[in-house]
């Protein structure tokens, strides 16, 4: 459980930055800030999955709720209008809570209000709550909705397009604006139903703002709910695509919980988050790389799986991801983005296809499932390789050197995919480190997967193979001025920005490096790039580094990869520095930096790990407030790194 006090609640700059998130397993959410001030067009109490995970739309931007004692009105919630805060319920308010979901607590006049929001897991369905105690003899709750039925990337306006009438029967509360959106149902306890119609306009959202994008919009509202709370203590209202029933909203509550527990039994932070994460496509399950606005990423899955999934028993979930994703390999390449619209699946990534061998690996290191690879898997590993081998878009292919080559203009392949325009920030065409790490990688697990399958002449292949390409990286990529790796090398170009990349050569299972330079590059690393939230993209020496993350998306943009932090970072850097200085060094390491770490569970997005930080001290959370690979590589370093005995082996190896 977080708790968060009377004193940050009523303090609204410390209340603006703290956010809360539930998801609802389909890609759907509901979300805002702990004052319930939405301070971004991404907030909103029902945010649907149309076509899950993605197709999602804002349906109900929030509740306005009014408390009236014996007729005087005491208003809960807030907003941001041009130049003023109206109303300012947070002054009211006590507390705040995830238990296990989020709970507002109000007290006025010795009237008590405990507020609750949880989505239903497989709906697009939020179920809002509220329990009175109080002894007036008069006591009412006005709940008035406002819609806003649009793409959860825009804005709406005031328009006569939309539909105003509604439909009531039977505690069922039914509209549908627009024709081509889903019909929303707010089911409700008995109450008393204004059907006056407004536009509530200019509507602010700061962080918008911030970022350069469209900050203001108008909401519609049209009724409100005015419940009797001398007759009854606790009203519900559900919000849903489908129709519900008020009255069933306790046995949603009771289920969700015990679905949570099912899958959290240690009631673990990390553990919660990183259900939050995993949906459900059409077919299986996918994950979704980030709330509010990241799909589902080829790379980011199968960089996050691990943790996600093999790490907390949730194997089937792994088996039917990976499934799923090799049905998707076209060409020798995984898909690097499903589009929000449901589009056909984009192919624009290098190191995708390469975690998706590392996830194979960690998967057999947990399952020992090699039936499912063997059947399911190993022939579209193989195609993998020969397009590889052959090449296959943007100039993938193997060099004669062994060395995995990739690039043109205009695209950007690798994690470092910041572009403005048509310019790549960070191109990093040619051969870039952990590129070379990553298919090393690959050879050695396909090596290995050759050897169990029996097949001896691919064994010998794929094994002379990574002997190649260990030689000429060992020989190429080495830095003796600084010390560590050079981050692309591209004919007789060396770049010699000192990066987090490299860690990836030193982490993964399969190693080219010696343990001395092993040594030399986590040293030069975490000199220059480690911070208490994570890794640098680059180092501050650096003339292009950029230690703030802030501004329009375009300055924004330039500073995604060239100083800014990733915590998803740390997960490579914890197991790169066990395996190197031992687990007793490696334990004492972690621990101390991930107890360190933890306030950041209650400084953003409440119990989730965000996207990035600063470069800079204090390092402010920056991005999206939830990342998948963020959550997913603290968790997995946790649990293979820090709380594994050491006289178990962490993984099967898979080669030399």
């Amino acid at each position: 459980m977080i708790k968060i006090d009377q004193e940050i609640c009523r303090d609204l700059n410390a209340s603006l930055s703290r956010e809360w998130l539930e998801t609802n397993g389909i890609g759907g959410f509901s979300s805002s800030t702990i004052s319930g001030l939405n301070t971004r067009r991404y907030h909103g109490l029902l945010t649907a999955a149309t076509k899950p995970p993605v197709g999602r739309f804002v349906l109900l931007s929030k509740l306005e709720e009014t408390l009236l004692i014996e007729g005087r009105r005491y208003e809960l919630s807030a907003n941001q209008y041009p130049g003023v805060i109206h109303p300012q319920g947070f002054n009211y308010q006590t507390g705040f809570r995830l238990d296990p979901f989020p709970i507002f607590t109000y007290e006025i006049e010795g009237v008590r209000i405990e507020k609750s929001v949880f989505m239903v897991g497989g709906e697009n369905t939020t179920v809002v709550q509220y329990d009175v105690a109080a002894n007036h003899k008069d006591i009412k709750l006005e709940v008035r909705p406002l819609i806003a039925f649009r793409d959860y990337h825009s804005t709406t306006h005031e328009n006569d397009a939309l539909n105003p009438q509604v439909k009531t029967e039977n505690g069922q509360t039914t509209l549908r604006p627009y024709s081509d959106l889903p019909t929303l149902h707010l089911a409700h306890d008995p109450a008393e139903i204004d059907s006056n119609v407004f536009w509530y306009r200019n509507f602010q959202y700061a962080v918008e703002q911030e970022r350069g994008l469209d900050f203001v919009e108008d909401l519609f509202s049209p009724c409100a709910f005015t419940f009797d709370l001398n007759t009854r203590k606790k009203v519900s209202i559900i919000a849903s695509t489908e129709r519900r029933d008020a009255g069933n909203a306790d046995t949603y509550r009771k289920a969700e919980i015990e679905r949570r527990l099912s899958i959290n039994k240690q009631a673990d932070a990390l553990t919660t988050a990183a259900d939050q994460f995993v949906v459900a496509r059409e077919r299986g399950e996918t994950v979704i790389a980030g709330y509010h606005w990241f799909a589902d990423w080829g790379r980011d899955t199968m960089i996050a799986l691990p943790g996600l999934t093999l790490v907390n028993g949730r194997w089937d979930i792994a088996k039917n991801i990976l499934a799923e994703f090799a049905t998707h390999v076209d060409q020798g390449m995984l898909p690097n983005r499903f589009p929000d619209a449901g589009e056909a699946p984009e192919y624009n990534t290098v190191d995708a296809t390469l975690w998706f061998f590392e996830a194979v690996r960690s998967f057999l290191q947990y399952t020992g499932d090699y039936e499912f690879v063997r059947t399911s898997l190993y022939a579209v590993l193989k195609d993998i390789v020969h397009w590889h081998v052959k090449g296959t878009r943007y100039q993938i292919h193997v060099d004669d050197d062994g060395l995995l080559f990739s690039g043109e203009p205009g695209v950007q392949l690798t994690w470092m995919d910041a572009k403005v325009g048509d310019r790549v920030l960070t191109p990093r065409h040619g051969k870039p480190v952990e590129i070379q790490a990553l298919w090393y990688n690959a050879l050695r697990v396909m090596e290995h997967l050759a050897e169990q399958f029996k097949e001896p002449n691919a064994k010998h292949e794929y094994g002379a193979m990574a002997d190649k390409t260990c030689a000429s990286f060992n020989e190429l990529f080495w830095n003796e001025q600084t010390g560590c790796l050079y981050d692309v090398v591209n004919g007789e170009n060396r770049d010699a920005s000192i990066r987090p990349n490299q860690v990836i050569a030193v982490s993964l299972t399969n190693t080219m490096l010696s343990k001395e330079r092993a040594i030399s590059v986590l040293r030069v690393v975490e000199r220059e790039l480690l911070t208490p939230r994570g890794l640098r993209t680059l180092a501050p020496a650096d003339p292009n580094y950029m230690g703030r993350y802030e501004g329009g998306p375009a300055t924004r943009d330039g500073a995604y990869h060239q100083g800014t932090v990733w915590p998803w970072l740390m997960g490579p850097y914890i197991t790169a520095y066990t395996k190197t200085f031992g687990k007793k060094a490696g334990r004492r390491f972690a621990s101390a930096w991930l107890e360190n770490f933890k306030d950041h569970l209650y400084e953003a997005c409440l119990g989730q790990v965000s996207e990035i930080f600063d470069g800079d001290a204090p390092h402010t959370p920056r991005g999206c407030v939830a990342q998948a690979w963020s959550v997913a590589e603290l968790l997995r370093a946790i649990i293979e790194d820090v709380n594994q005995p050491e006289t178990q082996s962490r993984t099967v190896r898979s080669g030399k």
